[in-house]
């Protein structure tokens, strides 16, 4: 059985059955960035510009490790963590999430450069580095290799998922600018900078995290069938 077999519909599902708890997650990360970047930049100069790039990339890491925790919190069902605990499990990964990123990033736009087709390549390998690193309490480095271990004999259709998400946010891109025409600049630059990551980043984590659990499953030949939702086991 493909395990990526109904992926979409089920983190369309989770979504909307638990969207006011990722939103809060998601929502309370953004609007702290906003916040000290608007602050930091008010400062002037090299350094505040600086401080408020290092701010925001910080917080995009915290993004990516809180809603996997959130994520995974979910799959039974229910929120049982808070959404404070649901920060601090994933501030206590944020450093091994951020040395994955920045070296997948970069890896990745080589690859693009190399005729587009390496870096869709590293894509699909590294589809499931961040639940790897905050779900198995990995090292950044492993986590590339521990991502490509469970993505193997499912590429194709990984690359699938990837391709329908890209389109699904580009669709919600549209819309979502159509709709930010007819507001004032100040309220479009508060909704394009924190609304916008608050909606997308959720589903791109319910996607990742339950394609880890997927993969996993089917790697290890035992858990749930897709579709499918039963509790992880407990993170210490």
């Amino acid at each position: 059985m493909n395990p990526t077999d109904g992926v979409i519909s089920e983190a369309f599902d989770l979504y909307k059955k638990h969207f006011g708890h990722l939103f809060s997650v998601a929502f309370v990360i953004y609007a702290v960035i906003a916040v000290l970047s608007a602050l930091l930049t008010a400062l002037g100069g090299v350094v505040g510009a600086l401080l408020s790039g290092i701010i925001s990339l910080i917080g995009l890491f915290l993004v990516q490790a809180a809603l996997v925790e959130a994520v995974a919190d979910i799959r039974d069902g229910r929120a049982d963590l808070s959404i404070g605990e649901t920060l601090s499990r994933g501030s206590s990964r944020i450093g091994s999430v951020a040395g994955a990123s920045i070296v997948a990033g970069i890896a990745i736009a080589i690859g693009f450069a190399l005729l587009i087709v390496p870096g869709l390549i590293l894509i699909t390998w590294w589809a499931v580095i961040v639940p790897v690193i905050v779900l198995e309490r990995v090292g950044a480095f492993d986590s590339f290799s521990r991502s490509r271990d469970l993505v193997r004999g499912h590429d194709f259709q990984v690359f699938g998922v990837i391709v329908l998400v890209f389109l699904i946010f580009i669709a919600f891109g549209i819309v979502f600018g159509i709709i930010l025409v007819a507001l004032p600049d100040a309220i479009r630059g508060f909704f394009s900078s924190i609304v916008s990551g608050s909606l997308t980043g959720p589903f791109a984590a319910l996607v990742t995290t339950l394609l880890y659990f997927r993969l996993k499953a089917a790697k290890e030949g035992q858990g749930p069938a897709p579709g499918t939702t039963t509790p992880p086991p407990a993170v210490s």
